[in-house]
């Protein structure tokens, strides 16, 4: 197939893009800027100049090809998150869209952080009232499976680990260097699920080529490491001490590193041999 893809040059799309080329897909790729089209043309795939904000180029891009891969989300500020799930609902609508009656698939991407408490599956639906924005993405991307889209959710942990990862625990690290603390909060028992990248970049794949509309996926590895565990890692590594600290201490990213989220990946491993 050749697929549509936007994020190709990020850190979990790029792993996607290697993924897909050993499986023999070619692939049309979304830079809206010339770094970021120099980097997918290292990337021996195709570019298409657009923004997530640009929904011609989205339609036109995803119309083009026999499948779509969702992985870019916008982080232009990562503390504006109402926005950013705006300008990722709109490109849902806009690539959604350009497919309905097609059959073609749709892979959506999807975070897990913003469900806790016990561990969550894949058949439970994203609540709009407690997930927030991003649930409402979910939501919206599921909807085109009535309308001739094979759409599915590839469900990412908080946590996407690997060579070059510049997410969520270089910024824990990044703050541990900067207060020469390794902060948790509270006693540090809730948990964040986790995957290497190269291992959710295979689920993409399967999901591009299996799943079933309507298809929710959990790209987890690790059901649920505990906060204090992860403080701890990166305290012996820096040489700091590791202590309980104020949400406040975290910024942010505080209300994200709070979450206890645990997630099952039971099911996709089950359904999908993953």
């Amino acid at each position: 197939m050749n697929i549509f893809i936007t994020g190709a040059s990020g850190f979990v799309g790029s792993a996607v893009v290697r993924e897909l080329l050993g499986a023999g897909h070619t692939m049309l790729a979304l830079a809206r800027s010339d770094a970021a089209a120099a980097a997918i043309k290292s990337l021996c795939i195709d570019v298409h100049r657009g923004d997530l904000t640009d929904p011609e180029s989205l339609r036109t891009g995803a119309a083009a090809c026999d499948g779509v891969v969702h992985c870019a989300f916008s982080h232009d500020d990562f503390a504006d998150r109402a926005n950013n799930c705006r300008k990722d609902r709109e490109a849902i609508t806009a690539m959604g869209d350009a497919l309905v009656g097609s059959n073609k698939p749709f892979v959506i991407t999807f975070g897990l952080a913003r469900f806790g408490g016990r561990a969550f599956s894949e058949d439970e639906v994203a609540d709009v009232e407690t997930g927030g924005d991003r649930a409402a993405g979910e939501v919206l991307a599921m909807s085109y499976a009535s309308r001739g889209v094979r759409v599915s959710s590839l469900r990412l942990p908080p946590s996407v680990h690997g060579d070059g990862d510049h997410g969520f625990v270089p910024m824990l690290i990044d703050i541990a260097k900067k207060t020469g603390r390794s902060g948790y909060i509270g006693d540090g028992a809730n948990r964040w699920p986790a995957v290497h990248r190269f291992d959710a970049a295979r689920l993409f794949r399967i999901a591009l080529e299996q799943a079933p509309a309507g298809a929710r996926l959990h790209a987890v590895g690790d059901e649920g490491v505990p906060t204090r565990e992860i403080a701890t890692v990166i305290g012996n590594k820096l040489g700091i001490p590791v202590e309980p600290v104020a949400r406040e201490h975290f910024a942010w990213l505080g209300a994200f590193f709070a979450l206890d989220t645990p997630a099952t990946a039971a099911l996709t491993r089950e359904r999908f041999a993953w």
